[in-house]
């Protein structure tokens, strides 16, 4: 027996162990709520100033005005979850969200933010997408 674990302490030092911990609807409404209720009191900031200028070319590609992506924003629901929460590599603030929605007939890619305390929430992302993406809660 303790030869057993022994060996098999051995051989979980050698091991990565990866803990996946799935995101559940409640999760995403949770999320979505508190979002909104955030954007509503402080706002959005659209991050078109990055250097690949994404966001700005959807507005031209999908004949959007700025201010009409906030109402994407607010409009967003369980369904069009896609990916996350994952960690903010870029501005280390709060856990990134990835949402999708058809938008004038073309999938459109959404990366939001909470963001920091008191300050407007953010969207990082909001350009057509360059894969096919995936909806775990799409009916």
């Amino acid at each position: 027996m303790l030869k057993l674990l022994i060996e098999l302490q051995i051989r979980l030092q050698h091991c990565i162990l990866i803990i996946r911990i799935m995101t559940t609807e409640s999760d995403v409404k949770m999320f979505l709520s508190e979002f909104k209720a955030k954007l509503d009191v402080f706002s959005v900031i659209f991050r078109d100033d990055r250097t690949v200028k994404k966001n700005t070319v959807a507005l031209l590609a999908l004949d959007l005005l700025p201010a009409e992506r906030k109402e994407f924003l607010r409009k967003l629901a369980v369904e069009d979850y896609s990916q996350g929460p994952t960690d903010d590599a870029l501005y280390k603030l709060s856990p990134m969200w990835v949402f999708g929605k058809v938008i004038k007939g073309k999938e459109v890619y959404i990366k939001i933010t909470i963001g920091s305390e008191n300050l407007p929430v953010i969207c990082i992302s909001f350009h057509q997408a360059e894969s096919a993406m995936t909806y775990p809660f799409k009916k």
